[in-house]
Order: C-alpha cells, then structure tokens, then sequence
C-alpha cells in the first residue's frame, strides 16, 4: 500500500509499505483524505522535534472502514462506513480513570504523533475501534477531514469558556484560528475579531463572519480598543503561539478577561506576569481535546454545511506531498486546510490536483 513517509528532515517520499493488519481489537480504515496539520509541517522542517525520519505522519482525516478485527462488533463499525479517527489513545486500562479528560493521561499516544503507528498518511492503516467515529453520509465527505482541527477548536473555547453575548479575539488566522471564529460563534460570541497578517487567509476569516486586522505597522491591542469602544475583548484566544502573539492576547483583553494559549509556534514564551497578576487575568493552555469534545465536532460536520468549504484551500494527490510540505514550511500564505487525498470518494468527486 502507498504511504507519504517522512524520510528526513525536510523531506517526505511515497513509498510501498506492507498491507496494514487489524489486531482483535483494531479497524482498518482506508483513507479518503488527510488534512496537513501546522504540526506535520513543523515535523517535515524539525522544529518541534514532535517527528522523526522513519515515520508515516497525518492524524486530521476522514475514510472509510475497510476491515475489523475478530473482537470488533461488525453492527457497531460496518464494512464501507464512512468515519474519522480520534488521534489520541489512551491505554484500555486507563480509559476509566481517564475518561473526559483522555488528553490528560501520561500514556496516551497521539496518532500522526507517535513515530511507532503507521498513521493517516497511508492508503490504510489500523486503529484501536474506541478511536473510530462512525460518521453519517455527507453530502462532502472531505468535510469530516475537518474535525480534528475544529475539535482542537471547541476544546479551546470550552477551555477558555466563551459564552453567549461574549466578544472575542482570534490572534492567527490560520486553519486552527479559522476554526477558532467558527467555534466561537457556535457558542454564542457576539463578535468574533482575528489578527493575521496574510491577506487570504483575513479573506477566509471575513467570510466565516469575522472581523479582520491586518496587524502590520500597528498595535493590536490599541485596534481592538477601538472597535470594542475602548475596552477590548471579553476573550482572547492565541492560535499562534509566540511570545508577541501571547502578548497582543493578554492586552487585547478587558481587566479581568481570559486567554486561551492553543498555538504551540515556540516552545518558551516570555510573559508580561503583572498583566495577568494585577489585572487578574486568565491564561489556560489546550491541547488537543477529550473524545466528549471530539464526537462533538464529528457531530457538528455531521450536520452539514456549506461553511466548511471555506476551510479547504487545496486538495492535492500523494504524489504532490514532498512539494506541498516544502511549500507550506516556506510560506504560511495559504488560505485554508490542504488535504492530502488517497482515493475519490464519489462518482462526481473532482481527481486530486
């Protein structure tokens, strides 16, 4: 079977790898699409250190099942069902004390992540079946490649706790920025503003009904005051991840707000501590999502929606892979989510480019 390998920093080739196996308690899906996380491109250059050569990456996707393990209820997960893989495993006896909270347990593993698990990148791979989200039929079922990032999204704004009638800002926008504003609407935001330099993707945020900054040359904070009658933002969520973009963030905010950091741009910050002491600020991390919150999003997209064509700039064949990373590592001007695809899905579905 064919699989995107990362053969070594900076560079990724389609190779042939053996068929992928079910053990009693797995499901082989077979890849329809796989989204290229903002991770898998700091993977592909080696900043983060989060992969190494040798490994099959991709953990935002959407497919179909194509095989079970002999411990496997056929009725719960059939033959041809379209689904979606939650990336997080959490070992089976963890999976009590660690329910609602599975991104908490030291043990998990993180598919796409973990250099030991023949990923998403793949033409199939295996995966525990507690891992797999049975999904309806979608009109588009690229869409559902989607909810991985919008669960990172609803996490974030659980985490961070927007509410009805709330303003909030969105520093980055970006695939998980972009999916910041639609999650934040969701959960009653009056208004949504978003910080991001590159113009297409301020294009993609306005469309999802976003109120737009272009940050160059200016001072965010002061913008935001202007636009909120001088007194900023109830919330503030940093889908970057620097120090500057936490920064903006916290004094975007009115006194007392609170501050989502979800971007993982720089692995240390430096923080303006009285900014979040004297004036009483929150700052809460998130980090992927627990699986109440993912079958969440699988529901959202479940529910069908043109809104999340916006979220897909480019759809591009295995073979492009290599070309595609390279050109993600050297610019971030892309609109939206790139897909890779492995296989067409429906009779009228467009060839990848």
């Amino acid at each position: 079977m064919r699989a995107v390998r990362l053969e070594e920093i900076g560079r990724v080739d389609l190779v042939d790898l053996d068929e992928a196996v079910a053990a009693p308690g797995d499901v082989i899906v077979q890849t329809i699409a796989t989204g290229i996380c903002g991770s898998d491109i700091h993977g592909y250059t080696g900043e983060n250190g989060r992969r190494i050569p040798g490994q099959v990456m991709g953990h935002e996707t959407v497919g179909r099942i194509s095989g079970i393990g002999a411990a496997v209820d056929a009725d719960r997960f059939p033959v041809g069902a379209l689904v979606t893989v939650n990336p997080v495993i959490v070992p089976v006896e963890d999976a009590d004390r660690y329910a609602g909270r599975e991104q908490h347990d030291p043990r998990r593993r993180i598919i796409g992540v973990d250099p030991t698990i023949v990923s998403a990148f793949a033409e199939r791979y295996a995966v525990p079946a507690a891992n797999v989200v049975v999904l309806p039929e979608l009109d588009n079922p690229l869409h559902a490649a989607l909810i991985e990032p919008l669960a990172v999204a609803l996490h974030a704004v659980h985490r961070v706790g927007v509410a009805p009638g709330q303003t909030v800002l969105v520093v980055g926008g970006g695939p998980i920025g972009q999916s910041c504003v639609l999650a934040a609407l969701r959960a009653g935001a009056t208004r949504v503003l978003v910080s991001e330099p590159h113009a297409a993707r301020r294009a993609v945020c306005a469309a999802l009904g976003a109120d737009v900054i272009d940050p160059a040359g200016i001072s965010i904070p002061e913008v935001v005051r202007g636009r909120t009658g001088g007194q900023g933002v109830d919330v503030a969520i940093d889908a970057v991840g620097t120090s500057a973009t936490v920064s903006d963030a916290v004094q975007s905010t009115v006194l007392g707000g609170r501050v989502c950091l979800v971007g993982m741009a720089h692995p240390e910050l430096s923080l303006d501590a009285y900014r979040i002491s004297t004036e009483e600020r929150v700052l809460v991390g998130s980090f992927t999502y627990p699986a109440k919150t993912f079958a969440e999003a699988a529901r959202w997209v479940g529910e069908g929606g043109e809104v999340f064509d916006a979220l897909i700039s480019e759809v591009v064949a295995p073979e492009r892979a290599d070309e595609v990373l390279a050109r993600l590592a050297r610019t971030p001007d892309v609109p939206a989510k790139v897909l890779i695809r492995f296989s067409p899905d429906r009779a009228d579905a467009e060839g990848a480019s």
